[in-house]
Protein backbone atom coordinates (compact mmCIF):
# COMPACT_ATOMS: atom_id res chain seq x y z
CA UNK A 1 0.00 0.00 0.00
CA UNK A 2 1.28 3.34 -0.92
CA UNK A 3 2.34 5.83 2.08
CA UNK A 4 0.69 8.68 3.13
CA UNK A 5 2.79 11.61 1.88
CA UNK A 6 2.98 15.55 3.38
CA UNK A 7 1.88 18.43 1.67
CA UNK A 8 3.05 21.27 2.06
CA UNK A 9 1.54 24.78 0.81
CA UNK A 10 4.88 27.54 0.63
CA UNK A 11 3.10 31.00 0.20
CA UNK A 12 0.43 29.26 -2.82
CA UNK A 13 -0.92 32.26 -4.33
CA UNK A 14 -4.17 32.47 -7.10
CA UNK A 15 -5.34 35.24 -8.86
CA UNK A 16 -8.06 34.76 -10.85
CA UNK A 17 -8.11 36.69 -14.31
CA UNK A 18 -10.00 40.06 -13.95
CA UNK A 19 -9.84 39.78 -10.25
CA UNK A 20 -7.76 42.70 -8.26
CA UNK A 21 -7.46 40.43 -5.01
CA UNK A 22 -6.56 36.85 -4.78
CA UNK A 23 -8.75 33.63 -3.93
CA UNK A 24 -5.63 32.40 -2.03
CA UNK A 25 -3.34 34.87 -0.31
CA UNK A 26 0.01 33.08 0.21
CA UNK A 27 -1.20 30.28 2.48
CA UNK A 28 1.68 28.65 4.00
CA UNK A 29 1.29 25.72 6.25
CA UNK A 30 2.22 21.66 6.42
CA UNK A 31 -0.21 18.95 6.49
CA UNK A 32 1.79 15.89 8.06
CA UNK A 33 1.64 12.49 6.13
CA UNK A 34 -1.29 10.61 7.66
CA UNK A 35 -3.33 13.46 8.91
CA UNK A 36 -6.60 15.16 8.05
CA UNK A 37 -6.64 18.60 7.42
CA UNK A 38 -10.12 20.78 7.25
CA UNK A 39 -10.20 23.89 5.15
CA UNK A 40 -12.98 25.52 7.21
CA UNK A 41 -14.48 29.33 6.36
CA UNK A 42 -17.50 30.76 4.57
CA UNK A 43 -18.35 30.84 1.05
CA UNK A 44 -15.67 33.40 -1.14
CA UNK A 45 -12.45 32.04 1.31
CA UNK A 46 -10.58 30.02 -1.25
CA UNK A 47 -11.50 26.59 0.16
CA UNK A 48 -11.72 25.46 -2.73
CA UNK A 49 -8.99 27.03 -4.31
CA UNK A 50 -6.17 25.71 -2.10
CA UNK A 51 -7.82 22.09 -2.68
CA UNK A 52 -7.79 22.52 -6.70
CA UNK A 53 -3.87 23.65 -6.55
CA UNK A 54 -2.76 20.91 -5.32
CA UNK A 55 -4.19 17.97 -8.29
CA UNK A 56 -3.60 21.00 -11.00
CA UNK A 57 -6.88 21.95 -11.65
CA UNK A 58 -6.59 24.83 -10.53
CA UNK A 59 -3.27 26.11 -11.28
CA UNK A 60 -0.88 28.57 -9.12
CA UNK A 61 0.18 31.98 -9.17
CA UNK A 62 2.78 32.38 -6.82
CA UNK A 63 4.66 30.58 -4.26
CA UNK A 64 4.28 26.59 -4.23
CA UNK A 65 2.93 23.55 -3.09
CA UNK A 66 5.84 20.30 -2.72
CA UNK A 67 4.45 16.78 -1.91
CA UNK A 68 6.91 14.72 -0.21
CA UNK A 69 9.12 17.92 -1.22
CA UNK A 70 8.71 18.10 -4.77
CA UNK A 71 7.20 20.69 -6.37
CA UNK A 72 4.00 19.98 -8.08
CA UNK A 73 4.61 22.59 -10.40
CA UNK A 74 7.68 20.11 -11.20
CA UNK A 75 5.41 16.75 -12.02
CA UNK A 76 3.64 16.01 -14.97
CA UNK A 77 0.03 16.44 -13.80
CA UNK A 78 -1.80 13.30 -15.48
CA UNK A 79 0.96 11.40 -12.91
CA UNK A 80 -0.06 13.72 -9.83
CA UNK A 81 -3.95 13.81 -10.70
CA UNK A 82 -3.08 9.76 -10.42
CA UNK A 83 -1.92 9.98 -7.46
CA UNK A 84 -3.99 11.94 -5.75
CA UNK A 85 -8.11 10.52 -4.59
CA UNK A 86 -10.50 13.54 -5.67
CA UNK A 87 -14.13 13.28 -3.57
CA UNK A 88 -16.66 15.99 -4.44
CA UNK A 89 -20.21 16.92 -2.98
CA UNK A 90 -21.68 15.08 -5.17
CA UNK A 91 -20.55 11.56 -5.72
CA UNK A 92 -19.74 12.57 -9.31
CA UNK A 93 -20.52 8.61 -10.37
CA UNK A 94 -20.41 7.80 -14.17
CA UNK A 95 -24.28 6.83 -14.48
CA UNK A 96 -23.93 4.58 -17.29
CA UNK A 97 -21.51 1.96 -15.00
CA UNK A 98 -22.21 -0.66 -12.28
CA UNK A 99 -20.61 0.63 -9.01
CA UNK A 100 -17.66 -2.19 -9.36
CA UNK A 101 -17.09 -0.39 -12.77
CA UNK A 102 -17.03 3.03 -11.30
CA UNK A 103 -13.77 2.06 -9.00
CA UNK A 104 -12.36 0.63 -11.16
CA UNK A 105 -11.81 3.18 -13.68
CA UNK A 106 -8.32 4.38 -12.79
CA UNK A 107 -6.91 0.96 -12.14
CA UNK A 108 -7.98 0.12 -16.06
CA UNK A 109 -6.16 3.39 -17.03
CA UNK A 110 -3.03 2.45 -15.39
CA UNK A 111 -3.08 -1.03 -17.14
CA UNK A 112 -3.78 -3.07 -13.61
CA UNK A 113 -3.87 -6.86 -14.66
CA UNK A 114 -7.74 -7.98 -14.64
CA UNK A 115 -7.41 -10.39 -11.54
CA UNK A 116 -5.82 -7.48 -9.29
CA UNK A 117 -8.26 -5.02 -10.60
CA UNK A 118 -11.65 -7.59 -9.67
CA UNK A 119 -9.74 -8.03 -5.92
CA UNK A 120 -8.84 -4.45 -5.01
CA UNK A 121 -12.76 -3.36 -6.29
CA UNK A 122 -14.12 -6.43 -4.23
CA UNK A 123 -11.96 -5.45 -1.33
CA UNK A 124 -12.98 -1.47 -1.08
CA UNK A 125 -16.59 -2.48 -1.50
CA UNK A 126 -15.84 -4.38 1.45
CA UNK A 127 -13.97 -1.37 3.78
CA UNK A 128 -16.66 1.02 2.38
CA UNK A 129 -19.65 -1.34 3.99
CA UNK A 130 -21.08 -2.53 0.47
CA UNK A 131 -20.29 -6.19 -0.07
CA UNK A 132 -19.63 -6.74 -3.62
CA UNK A 133 -21.91 -9.72 -4.24
CA UNK A 134 -25.20 -7.23 -3.29
CA UNK A 135 -24.08 -3.80 -4.68
CA UNK A 136 -21.20 -4.51 -7.34
CA UNK A 137 -23.28 -4.63 -9.98
CA UNK A 138 -26.15 -2.17 -9.07
CA UNK A 139 -26.31 0.93 -10.77
CA UNK A 140 -25.57 4.50 -8.93
CA UNK A 141 -29.12 5.56 -9.67
CA UNK A 142 -30.54 1.94 -7.61
CA UNK A 143 -27.91 3.64 -4.30
CA UNK A 144 -29.25 6.46 -2.14
CA UNK A 145 -27.05 9.22 -1.62
CA UNK A 146 -25.03 8.13 1.66
CA UNK A 147 -23.87 4.88 -0.53
CA UNK A 148 -22.99 6.79 -3.97
CA UNK A 149 -20.46 8.62 -1.45
CA UNK A 150 -19.22 5.55 -0.33
CA UNK A 151 -18.80 4.42 -4.01
CA UNK A 152 -17.10 7.97 -4.39
CA UNK A 153 -14.56 7.58 -1.67
CA UNK A 154 -14.02 3.92 -2.62
CA UNK A 155 -13.19 4.77 -6.22
CA UNK A 156 -10.61 7.48 -4.60
CA UNK A 157 -9.22 5.20 -3.21
CA UNK A 158 -9.09 2.18 -5.98
CA UNK A 159 -5.20 3.18 -7.01
CA UNK A 160 -4.36 3.07 -3.10
CA UNK A 161 -2.95 7.42 -3.81
CA UNK A 162 -0.94 8.78 -0.81
CA UNK A 163 -3.20 11.84 -0.71
CA UNK A 164 -7.34 12.51 -0.83
CA UNK A 165 -8.57 15.35 -1.45
CA UNK A 166 -12.47 16.23 -0.45
CA UNK A 167 -14.27 19.03 -1.15
CA UNK A 168 -17.56 19.05 1.24
CA UNK A 169 -18.15 15.41 0.38
CA UNK A 170 -21.34 15.21 2.94
CA UNK A 171 -22.76 18.49 2.46
CA UNK A 172 -25.82 17.04 0.58
CA UNK A 173 -26.50 14.63 2.68
CA UNK A 174 -29.40 14.80 5.56
CA UNK A 175 -27.86 15.51 9.48
CA UNK A 176 -28.14 11.32 10.35
CA UNK A 177 -26.52 10.37 6.64
CA UNK A 178 -24.11 13.07 7.19
CA UNK A 179 -23.29 11.93 10.66
CA UNK A 180 -22.87 8.63 9.63
CA UNK A 181 -20.63 9.37 7.03
CA UNK A 182 -18.22 11.28 8.96
CA UNK A 183 -18.51 8.02 11.34
CA UNK A 184 -17.60 5.61 8.45
CA UNK A 185 -14.93 7.83 6.85
CA UNK A 186 -13.13 8.07 9.98
CA UNK A 187 -12.61 4.48 10.82
CA UNK A 188 -11.82 3.97 7.43
CA UNK A 189 -8.79 6.53 7.77
CA UNK A 190 -8.01 5.05 10.55
CA UNK A 191 -7.17 1.67 8.43
CA UNK A 192 -5.54 3.70 5.23
CA UNK A 193 -3.94 6.61 6.89
CA UNK A 194 -4.18 8.71 4.16
CA UNK A 195 -2.89 12.39 3.93
CA UNK A 196 -6.49 14.23 3.76
CA UNK A 197 -7.35 18.32 2.84
CA UNK A 198 -11.40 17.93 3.39
CA UNK A 199 -13.06 21.09 2.74
CA UNK A 200 -15.83 22.14 5.12
CA UNK A 201 -17.69 25.20 6.48
CA UNK A 202 -18.58 23.61 9.19
CA UNK A 203 -17.00 24.16 12.44
CA UNK A 204 -19.08 21.08 14.19
CA UNK A 205 -17.48 18.78 11.29
CA UNK A 206 -14.09 20.35 11.54
CA UNK A 207 -13.49 19.84 14.79
CA UNK A 208 -15.16 16.12 14.38
CA UNK A 209 -13.29 15.07 11.38
CA UNK A 210 -9.42 17.23 11.42
CA UNK A 211 -6.35 16.20 12.90
CA UNK A 212 -5.84 19.80 12.09
CA UNK A 213 -8.01 22.76 11.32
CA UNK A 214 -6.90 25.86 8.97
CA UNK A 215 -9.28 28.87 9.33
CA UNK A 216 -9.88 31.11 5.89
CA UNK A 217 -11.16 34.66 5.88
CA UNK A 218 -12.26 36.27 3.03
CA UNK A 219 -9.68 36.65 0.18
CA UNK A 220 -7.87 33.70 1.27
CA UNK A 221 -5.92 34.92 4.39
CA UNK A 222 -5.14 31.93 6.93
CA UNK A 223 -6.24 33.36 10.40
CA UNK A 224 -5.61 30.33 12.36
CA UNK A 225 -4.07 26.93 11.28
CA UNK A 226 -3.87 24.83 14.49
CA UNK A 227 -5.44 21.37 16.13
CA UNK A 228 -9.25 21.32 17.17
CA UNK A 229 -8.35 22.03 20.89
CA UNK A 230 -6.18 25.05 20.21
CA UNK A 231 -8.96 26.72 17.46
CA UNK A 232 -11.57 25.86 20.17
CA UNK A 233 -9.75 26.66 23.47
CA UNK A 234 -7.36 29.27 21.99
CA UNK A 235 -9.12 31.09 18.56
CA UNK A 236 -6.69 33.36 17.34
CA UNK A 237 -8.46 36.46 16.81
CA UNK A 238 -12.07 37.95 17.37
CA UNK A 239 -13.30 36.41 13.76
CA UNK A 240 -11.76 32.80 14.38
CA UNK A 241 -13.72 33.31 17.70
CA UNK A 242 -17.29 34.44 16.10
CA UNK A 243 -16.58 31.77 13.56
CA UNK A 244 -16.09 28.80 16.26
CA UNK A 245 -19.50 30.15 17.96
CA UNK A 246 -19.45 31.00 21.76
CA UNK A 247 -20.83 27.52 22.45
CA UNK A 248 -17.55 26.40 21.97
CA UNK A 249 -17.02 24.90 25.00
CA UNK A 250 -19.77 22.26 24.22
CA UNK A 251 -18.14 21.99 20.79
CA UNK A 252 -15.35 20.67 22.77
CA UNK A 253 -16.58 18.06 24.17
CA UNK A 254 -16.95 16.27 20.65
CA UNK A 255 -13.07 15.82 21.11
CA UNK A 256 -13.47 13.34 24.25
CA UNK A 257 -14.87 10.12 24.18
CA UNK A 258 -16.43 7.76 27.22
CA UNK A 259 -13.62 5.63 27.33
CA UNK A 260 -11.39 8.60 28.68
CA UNK A 261 -12.96 8.48 31.94
CA UNK A 262 -13.59 6.77 35.18
CA UNK A 263 -16.65 5.71 34.81
CA UNK A 264 -18.90 5.13 38.04
CA UNK A 265 -19.75 1.50 38.22
CA UNK A 266 -22.78 -0.14 36.37
CA UNK A 267 -25.13 -1.12 38.84
CA UNK A 268 -27.87 -2.60 36.89
CA UNK A 269 -31.33 -0.39 36.14
CA UNK A 270 -30.33 2.56 35.00
CA UNK A 271 -33.23 4.11 32.66
CA UNK A 272 -32.69 5.06 29.02
CA UNK A 273 -30.66 3.89 25.89
CA UNK A 274 -27.01 2.45 26.96
CA UNK A 275 -24.42 4.82 25.71
CA UNK A 276 -21.28 3.33 23.68
CA UNK A 277 -17.64 3.69 25.39
CA UNK A 278 -16.95 5.39 22.12
CA UNK A 279 -19.48 7.41 22.15
CA UNK A 280 -18.28 11.39 22.90
CA UNK A 281 -18.63 13.37 25.53
CA UNK A 282 -21.49 15.66 23.37
CA UNK A 283 -23.42 12.83 22.23
CA UNK A 284 -23.58 11.36 25.97
CA UNK A 285 -24.51 15.25 27.27
CA UNK A 286 -27.49 15.20 24.56
CA UNK A 287 -28.79 11.57 25.45
CA UNK A 288 -28.64 12.45 29.15
CA UNK A 289 -30.73 15.56 29.02
CA UNK A 290 -33.20 14.02 26.35
CA UNK A 291 -33.56 11.14 28.22
CA UNK A 292 -34.02 13.53 31.68
CA UNK A 293 -31.59 11.67 33.12
CA UNK A 294 -28.99 12.42 35.35
CA UNK A 295 -26.92 9.12 34.78
CA UNK A 296 -26.90 6.37 31.81
CA UNK A 297 -25.00 2.83 30.95
CA UNK A 298 -22.27 2.34 28.88
CA UNK A 299 -21.26 -0.08 26.86
CA UNK A 300 -18.46 -1.87 25.48
CA UNK A 301 -18.73 -2.41 21.45
CA UNK A 302 -20.31 -5.61 22.15
CA UNK A 303 -22.58 -4.62 24.51
CA UNK A 304 -21.39 -5.58 27.64
CA UNK A 305 -21.94 -3.26 30.67
CA UNK A 306 -18.53 -1.15 31.46
CA UNK A 307 -19.87 1.57 33.78
CA UNK A 308 -21.99 4.32 34.38
CA UNK A 309 -21.81 8.39 33.15
CA UNK A 310 -23.47 11.25 34.60
CA UNK A 311 -23.82 14.57 34.11
CA UNK A 312 -21.40 15.74 37.38
CA UNK A 313 -18.58 13.22 35.75
CA UNK A 314 -18.73 15.54 32.48
CA UNK A 315 -19.36 18.49 33.96
CA UNK A 316 -15.85 17.61 35.94
CA UNK A 317 -14.25 17.03 32.62
CA UNK A 318 -15.34 19.41 30.55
Amino acid sequence: MNSAADIVFDEATKTYPGSVRPALDALSLTVPAGEICVLLGSSGCGKTTALTLVNRLTELTGGDIRIDGTSIREQDVIALRRGIGYVIQQAGLFPHLTIAQNIATVPQVLGWPKPRIEDRVRELLELVGLPHGEYGDRYPAQLSGGQQQRVGIARALAADPPIMLMDEPFGALDPVTREHMQDEFLRLHAQVRKTTLFVSHDIDEAVRMGDRIAVLAEGGKLLQYDTPERILHAPADDYVARFVGTDRGLKALTLRRLSDLTLEPYAGGANGTALRADDSLRTALSALLAAGADRLPVTDADGHPVGTVTVDLIREAA
